[in-house]
C-alpha cells in the first residue's frame, strides 16, 4: 500500500477514535447484547437451580467475567431505557410499561447513536418496548436493522398506542421488519436469534463493526414453550404454566448455543463481546423461595428457587432487580472471574462507549459509570455510590411526587434501604433482618440521597400528562399494508 494511502487511513482512524492506542483493550470489538424477558437470576443451572438445564449458559458462565451484583429495574421498559441511555429510566420519561409512559423521550440519545460515532452499525431483534408510535421506533433511534414485535409482548394490546400486530401468537408471528410487516414461520425465540445471526453474518461479510441487540420476549407470559422444551418439565411433574416458563428458558439456552457455535464458525468469537443478561427479576410464583411448582412422580413437592433472594419482578427488593450479567471477550476479559462490586444497567452505555473509543458522551445525560476498570481487574478500587430503584406504575394523571416514598429502594455497596427498612446485604443477602434502628445515620443519608434524586428526576418525567393515543399504530399500519398488497412471507437467512 502506498504511504499516502496509509496516511489517509491513519487520519480517518484518528477522526473516528479508532487508533489502537486510544482503545482500552487495544482493539475495537463487535458487541452482542442478549437480554431475556422476566428470566431473572435464579433459572440458570450454574446459579444453583435444581431443575433447569442450561448447558450453554453454564458454558458462557465459565468463559465470562461475571458481575454478581448487577442491578436493573423492577420491570422491563425501565431497564431497556436505562441500557439505551446510560441514565435512570425515569429521566427518560419512563414510569410504566404501558399508557404512553413506556415511550423513551425523543431527546434521549441512544446507545446505537453513540456507537455510530465509532463506525458501528446496529441491529435489534425481538422486543423494543420503548414506544410503538413511529418517532419512538428503533429504526428512528439509531438502529440500522430492526426486526421486532410491538408492545411489551407478542400479541399484547392496550388502550393506548402500546399494541402488537393484531392476533399475534408466539408461533408464526407477524414481525415488523425495517418498517414493514412480514409473516414468519416458527417459534418466536428461534426466529429472533435466526434473524440476528443472519444480520451478523451479513455485516461481518461487509467488514463493519456491529452492535447486535437480541432481545427475546421469552420467558415472559403467556408461558408458551415449544412442546419439546416443555415436555421434560411436564414429565417431571411441573404445572402447565411453570413447564412453559422453564421450557422457554431451555429453548433460549439452545439458541445461545447456536449463536456461540456460529461465532466460532465465522471466526468472530475473539473479536466480539458477548453479553447475557435479563431485564428484571423472575416472575412471581416461579421463583419465590418455597413456592410450589408441581409434584414429582414420587409425590414430593417441587419448590421454586431464587438464589436465596427476597422479591421478584415488580419488587424493589434484591430479587426484583438482580440479574445475571455475563461478559465474554476471549483474551481480553478474564474467564471465570466474578466481580462483586455493585453495578447497574446505567453502566452499559458508558462502558461500551469507552471500549469502542467514543470519548464524547451525550452532554448531561449519562450518569452511569464505565465498568472498564473492573473488566481489567475484577478487584479494582470502586468508589461507592447510590443506585435508585422506583417501581412507579402509579395511576396516570396522579401527581408522581405523591408516590415518591412508595415502592422505592436505595442501594450502596453494603446496604439496601426499602421503604423504612434497612438491610445489610453483606451479612443478610436474603433481607431477613431490618437493621434500621442500629444505623439511623445510614437511613438518613440514603433518604436524603433519594430525595435529591427525585428532585432531579421529576422535571424529566415527560410522559405523565400526555393524552392517550386514539389509535394503535401497529394496528393502523398493519391494516394499511394489508389493503395495499398484503403481508409477505419472511425468508430466513441462510446461516
Amino acid at each position: 500500500m502506498k504511504s499516502s494511502s496509509l496516511i489517509v487511513l491513519a487520519f480517518v482512524a484518528s477522526c473516528l477514535g479508532l487508533a489502537a492506542a486510544d482503545l482500552p483493550f487495544g482493539s475495537k470489538p463487535n458487541v452482542i447484547l442478549m437480554i431475556t424477558d422476566d428470566q431473572g437470576y435464579g433459572p440458570i443451572g450454574k446459579h444453583g437451580n435444581p431443575w433447569i438445564e442450561t448447558p450453554n449458559l453454564d458454558k458462557l458462565h465459565g468463559q465470562s467475567t461475571r458481575f454478581e451484583r448487577f442491578l436493573v429495574s423492577p420491570t422491563c421498559s425501565p431497564t431497556r431505557a436505562a441500557l439505551m441511555s446510560g441514565r435512570h429510566p425515569m429521566k427518560n420519561g419512563i414510569t410504566h410499561t404501558i399508557l404512553e409512559r413506556e415511550r423513551m423521550a425523543l431527546s434521549t440519545v441512544t446507545l446505537p447513536q453513540v456507537l455510530s460515532k465509532a463506525g458501528y452499525v446496529s441491529g435489534i431483534f425481538g422486543k423494543w418496548h420503548l414506544g410503538d408510535e413511529e418517532p419512538y421506533q428503533p429504526h428512528k433511534r439509531g438502529f440500522d436493522e430492526a426486526f421486532i414485535h410491538g408492545a411489551g409482548g407478542i400479541g399484547q394490546a392496550y388502550k393506548c398506542s402500546c399494541a402488537d400486530a393484531p392476533g399475534n401468537k408466539y408461533f408464526n408471528p407477524t414481525i415488523r421488519h425495517n418498517g414493514s410487516f412480514v409473516k414468519t414461520k416458527g417459534y418466536c425465540t428461534d426466529l429472533f436469534f435466526t434473524a440476528g445471526m443472519g444480520w451478523i453474518k451479513k455485516v461481518k461479510d461487509e467488514g463493519k463493526p456491529f452492535f447486535a441487540y437480541i432481545t427475546t420476549n421469552a420467558p415472559h407470559g403467556p408461558f408458551i414453550a415449544p412442546p419439546e422444551n416443555a415436555k421434560r418439565f411436564k414429565d417431571l411433574g411441573f404445572s402447565e404454566r411453570d413447564a412453559g416458563f422453564y421450557g422457554m428458558i431451555e429453548n433460549i439456552d439452545e439458541n445461545m448455543g447456536r449463536l456461540m457455535n456460529k461465532l466460532d464458525e465465522w471466526e468472530l468469537s475473539k473479536d466480539t463481546i458477548l453479553i447475557f443478561m435479563s431485564d428484571n427479576g423472575s416472575v412471581g410464583g416461579m421463583v419465590r423461595e418455597g413456592a410450589k411448582l408441581g409434584t414429582s412422580k414420587d409425590g414430593k413437592p417441587m419448590l421454586a428457587f431464587n438464589a436465596g433472594m427476597k422479591g421478584a419482578k415488580g419488587s424493589p427488593d434484591e430479587g426484583g432487580v438482580r440479574v445475571p450479567f455475563f461478559v465474554r471477550w476471549p483474551g481480553k476479559f478474564a474467564a471465570g472471574k466474578a466481580v462483586e462490586r455493585i453495578s447497574a444497567h446505567i453502566d452499559l452505555l458508558p462502558t461500551l462507549a469507552e471500549i469502542a473509543g467514543v470519548t464524547e458522551l451525550p452532554e448531561g445525560q449519562v450518569e452511569g459509570r464505565s465498568l472498564v476498570p473492573l473488566l481489567k481487574n475484577p478487584k479494582a478500587k470502586w468508589k461507592d455510590r447510590h443506585l435508585f430503584t422506583q417501581v412507579a406504575r402509579w395511576r396516570t394523571g396522579s401527581e408522581p411526587t405523591d408516590h415518591m416514598w412508595r415502592g422505592f429502594a436505595v442501594r450502596n455497596a453494603r446496604y439496601r434501604l426499602v421503604g423504612n427498612n434497612l438491610y445489610d446485604m453483606r451479612k443478610d443477602p436474603s433481607q431477613k433482618t431490618d437493621v434500621a434502628s442500629k444505623h439511623p445515620e445510614m437511613v438518613k443519608s440514603m433518604r436524603a440521597a433519594y430525595e435529591k434524586f427525585w428532585k432531579e428526576t421529576r422535571p424529566l418525567m415527560v410522559n405523565e400528562d400526555v393524552p392517550m393515543s386514539p389509535t394503535r399504530p401497529y394496528h393502523v399500519l398493519h391494516a394499511k399494508q394489508l389493503k395495499a398488497g398484503g403481508i409477505p412471507s419472511w425468508q430466513p437467512p441462510k446461516l
